[in-house]
């Protein structure tokens, strides 16, 4: 009995820890579209390249903004540079990084680097 208990437990953690282990997916805008991640992200502190804007307090359907994609020149797999970008007026949704920079040049928006969040993700497009 104590045998089966302590097979049935080994057999709970390792479902659980292949649950855990599967790839996330999120999503991002690039260029006005929306592109998915593909695999979890890896931490890589200031190493980034590729520009990313995460903007905070943004419109309900805001998600990060990615300045690159596959296929796109300069794409180095997602080695994001981490950008945050904080409102200085009512949020609109920024879906691009030209939407970025312009929001940025009207005083819209802030832009901060933050290189401690870098991080490595690619992404499909």
């Amino acid at each position: 009995m104590k045998r089966i208990v302590l097979s049935s437990i080994a057999l709970v953690a390792l479902v659980a820890l292949v649950a855990v282990a599967k790839p996330g997916f999120g999503h991002l805008f690039y260029n006005g579209s929306v592109v998915r991640t593909v695999v979890p992200p890896a931490a890589s502190p200031q190493t980034g390249v590729d520009n990313l804007y995460v903007v905070m307090g943004g419109t309900t359907d805001q998600i990060p903004v990615a300045a690159v994609a596959p296929g796109a020149a300069g794409y180095h797999g997602g080695k994001w540079a981490f950008h945050s970008v904080t409102w200085n007026t009512t949020p609109y949704t920024l879906r691009s990084e030209a939407m970025v920079l312009n929001a940025q040049g009207a005083g819209d928006v802030t832009i901060t680097r933050v290189a401690a969040n870098d991080f490595k993700c690619p992404i499909q497009p």
